[in-house]
């Protein structure tokens, strides 16, 4: 099954031998397993890219999800604040210390349900004092009291300087997340010593201090899923989108032109698509540095269809754990709820059909009204 896109809209095209029409006696988790195929075409530290093909939407789609929503992560759940002279509040410091995110691996921790404890929580400390003002406050000049009413003080470069200095009125103490400090409970200090528990950013801004304030709490972090908060979610962005197709029909032979964009998906002589993954269906298929005839005769020659059962996907790590990591964990996590349905039907005691659905018959009841 294909897509033709069109000025107007989608329309589904019949393409045989795709998996989106398959025959309904056949065995869908067979089909699949023959023809599913996933191909990683870009990784970094960051994000990773990659084709899964052989599949119907419904997967690729709870795929995503499940990456989104269903991947464990660690982070900061409870925070007990011992001291806070800031301007900032406790609930939203609290809130801001939930979003940082914690490298740590979610398989090295059992999920907390009761009592907290080493092998289901960890432990940050943050201690930040702002220097006192160390500086007398500077007394005025007699320029500066000579001014008459509501006229500017004049550019003083280096009191303000002095003053904006460590020690003086005017200094302000940034407190990052770089300040959370882990303290290991229990065995994790020997457990973990090769991948100590850390924020991943070391730069994300908590807070503010004015001379003479403090800020003092302890934080408790969990393992949880974004299902339940979106503090937990391992992604920054996790999409896909139907490959495109671009066909140009036989027609004319055209004379060499020059492409007008760089980002054309077609080649210098634009009879054949050299880039079609770079197509965003812009409908725009003109290649050429000046309208003609032969442009005009090119683009009817353009037909843009999306495949049905080959996607591609992009998914950008938030930092907690690697791109390609994140996948492998969301397929595991779809595995394992297909196994609990597979249990739960068991239980219930039904089975799972390993042939073909039985296709069952509906008639529609006449309404005696």
């Amino acid at each position: 099954m294909s897509y033709a896109v069109e000025a107007h809209g989608v329309r589904r095209i019949h393409a045989p031998g795709k998996t989106g029409d398959r025959d309904p006696s056949a065995n869908y988790a067979e089909l699949v397993a023959g023809r599913m195929k996933l191909h990683v075409t870009h990784l970094d530290a960051d994000e990773v890219e990659f084709d899964l093909s052989g599949v119907d939407v419904s997967f690729a789609n709870a795929l995503r999800r499940i990456m989104l929503a269903e991947v464990p992560t660690m982070a900061i759940e409870t925070v007990y604040v011992e001291e806070n002279d800031g301007v900032i509040q406790d609930e939203v410091l609290a809130h801001r210390l939930g979003l940082v995110p914690i490298a740590a691996d979610p398989h090295d921790f059992e999920e907390l349900h009761d009592d907290a404890t080493d092998a289901n929580t960890i432990v940050f400390g943050l201690e930040v004092r702002a220097p006192p003002n160390r500086r007398a406050t500077r007394v005025p000049s007699a320029r500066v009291a000579q001014r008459l009413p509501g006229e500017p003080a004049p550019h003083q470069d280096e009191d303000d300087a002095d003053e904006y200095a460590e020690g003086g009125p005017r200094f302000t103490t940034k407190v990052f997340s770089s300040d959370l400090k882990w303290l290991p409970q229990g065995e994790q200090e020997a457990f973990l010593a090769d991948r100590p528990v850390r924020p991943v950013h070391a730069d994300i801004l908590l807070a503010k201090l004015r001379p003479g304030q403090a800020l003092s709490l302890e934080a408790h972090g969990r393992k949880g899923v974004a299902r339940d908060h979106a503090k937990f979610s391992p992604v920054a962005t996790a999409s896909y989108r139907m490959k495109p197709v671009v066909d140009v029909k036989a027609g004319p032979a055209a004379p060499p032109f020059a492409v007008a964009r760089p980002a054309s998906v077609f080649e210098g002589g634009g009879t054949a698509a050299a880039r079609p993954r770079a197509c965003v269906f812009c409908k725009q298929c003109e290649p050429l540095s000046e309208v003609s005839a032969h442009a005009e005769a090119f683009a009817t020659r353009v037909e843009l269809r999306r495949d049905a059962d080959h996607f591609l996907f992009k998914v950008e790590s938030v930092g907690q754990l690697e791109p390609l990591r994140i996948v492998r964990d969301a397929i595991a996590v779809l595995k394992g709820k297909t196994e609990r349905w597979r249990g739960e039907l068991e239980l219930t005691g039904g089975q799972v059909t390993e042939g073909a659905p039985k296709v069952v018959e509906y008639t529609k009841r006449e309404d005696p009204m």
